[in-house]
This record gives structure tokens, C-alpha cells and sequence, in this order.
């Protein structure tokens, strides 16, 4: 599914065409998704103040409301020509004066949510998510404490959106390549040193899927239609029984909260340090 590293790449693909535009007009051409898709009218004739991220979920900030956008599992938002033709899943329109936007959500468990205030903190999908991996609030020292006694394996630790958000699968794996940490390693077992080294390596792998423009998935496409070229890069997702890239080591896979997690068992310690710079080598 499209993880936080995709939706970035498609708010920042966006953001220059919508904000400060007029939405002129919408339409709904199937309103079953994960849940029904109810616009006001009102909509019609609002300005874009902004768009921003919060976690996965994309906020679309106008003079009438919140529209609150969440690309599911195989979403993608297309900036469009009003002569292109619409595709089978494209299922709500959003009409500017020159493009369209289009919402495309093969399996329809994504969102479009209006929300009638500005302010979308308490919001029911966001009021219980944890710190941006990306912002001033997370760090080595944040994870460490929330860590401790903490018996879950650390990267379902890193992966739970109260504590940080948008670390999803692929992302934990190569964090904590990255970082050296074991995947299955009880997060409250890491030390100090070592969750400042995965904050680090969070952030440097999270900028890095940014950059390409997000992970090559089946579903997922960039919103100008093209798939992103992180995948490419990767160095334990999806490798399982694969040389690692570093050591040279065989990958080995095992399974963490019923989803699979590959790890190199030489480069990855249990004690939760290695510097960053051996990594990079």
C-alpha cells in the first residue's frame, strides 16, 4: 500500500497546482468507499488554502472545510486534462478551472472525508497518532523512552502509528538494516545509543523513499501516473534468501506480527548499535 514516503511524493506533486485554487466543482462517481463519500455542497467555490500530510492521511484545508483524503491500500490522486479519459476506478472528480484531480481506488478502501473545521487535530482518525518521523518532536531519545519495558519487537514497536507514524513494512525493515538493530529484538531491550541511531536511520530512509519519489509497488503510482524508484534501492525488503549487499551474508526471513520481515543476521546485532557509517559502506 502506498506508505507514508508515496503520499509525501503526492502532496508535493499537487501542492503547487491546487493551493490557492478555486475548486469549482466535484463529482462522485461511486460514494462506496472504506466509508461513504458525503460532500457538501458548499465545496463548490471554495479556495485551497493549503495541503499538508498528517501521517498517510492527505488535508486538504479550503475556505468551507477539511477535505481529509487516505489513499487505502492502492490509491493514487491524478492531476488530469478534462479530455483525459476517466479510468474504470476513478471515483470521485475534484474540477479546477484548467485540470481535474482524480481520486482512483481499485479495492476502495481509501478516503474522502469532509471535515467542516480548519483545525483537524481532534479529528476521530487523528487524534490518537503519534509524532511525524520527520518532524522536531522525534528522535532518538523520544523512542527511547517510549521504549522502555516495552517486550514487542522493535520494529512492530516502530510500526505502531501511536507512537510514530508512517514507518510502515518496507520502511521498518530498512531502518533497521540501517541502524543494525535484529527486527525481532524486544524494543525495550535497545539501548539508548541504538534508538538514536534508528531515529537517524528512519529519517535518512524515509528522505531517501521521499527523494525517488516512494516505493515501487503493484498498485501504488505517483500523481503524475508514474510508479515511484525506491524499490530499486532496497536492502532486506522483499530479499529474502538473497545475498546481503553489505557483508556479502545470506538474508534470512522470519515472521513479526503475522507479517514476514527479512534481516541479514551479520550485520544486524542484537545489541542495537552499529555506526552508521559501516552501514553506508
Amino acid at each position: 500500500m502506498p506508505e507514508l514516503p508515496e503520499v509525501e511524493t503526492t502532496r508535493r506533486g499537487i501542492e503547487p497546482w491546487v493551493v490557492g485554487a478555486t475548486l469549482t466543482d466535484f463529482k462522485v462517481h461511486n460514494p462506496s468507499l472504506r466509508w461513504p463519500v458525503e460532500l457538501p455542497a458548499q465545496l463548490r467555490g471554495a479556495r485551497i488554502n493549503s495541503l499538508q500530510r498528517r501521517a498517510k492521511y492527505l488535508l486538504l484545508d479550503t475556505t468551507a472545510g477539511t477535505l481529509i483524503l487516505h489513499l487505502g491500500m492502492s490509491g493514487s490522486l491524478r492531476w488530469c486534462q478534462f479530455s483525459e479519459e476517466r479510468l474504470l476506478h476513478d471515483h470521485v472528480e475534484f474540477e479546477f478551472a484548467e485540470r481535474v484531480l482524480r481520486f482512483n481506488d481499485p479495492r476502495r478502501f481509501g478516503c474522502v472525508l469532509f471535515h467542516a473545521e480548519s483545525e483537524t487535530d481532534n479529528h476521530p482518525l487523528l487524534r490518537h497518532l503519534g509524532v511525524e518521523p520527520l518532524g522536531n518532536e522525534f528522535n532518538g531519545q523520544y523512542l527511547f523512552e517510549r521504549s522502555r519495558r516495552r517486550k514487542v519487537a522493535v520494529k512492530n514497536f516502530i510500526m505502531d502509528g501511536k507512537v510514530v507514524v508512517g514507518v510502515g513494512n518496507i520502511y521498518a525493515a530498512e531502518s533497521l538494516f540501517l541502524a543494525g538493530i535484529r527486527p525481532a529484538v524486544a524494543a525495550g531491550r535497545v539501548t539508548r545509543a541504538g534508538y538514536e541511531q534508528l531515529g537517524q536511520a528512519i529519517r535518512t530512509v524515509l528522505s531517501d523513499a521521499i527523494t525517488q519519489g516512494g516505493t515501487t509497488l503493484r498498485d501504488f503510482v505517483g500523481s503524475d501516473g508514474r510508479p515511484g524508484y525506491f524499490k530499486q534501492r532496497l536492502y532486506v525488503y522483499g530479499r529474502e534468501r538473497e545475498v546481503c549487499r553489505i557483508c556479502g551474508g545470506q538474508l534470512k526471513l522470519t515472521t513479526l506480527g503475522q507479517r514476514s520481515t527479512v534481516f541479514c543476521p551479520q550485520c544486524q546485532t542484537f545489541s542495537g548499535f552499529r555506526p552508521l557509517a559501516a552501514r553506508q559502506a
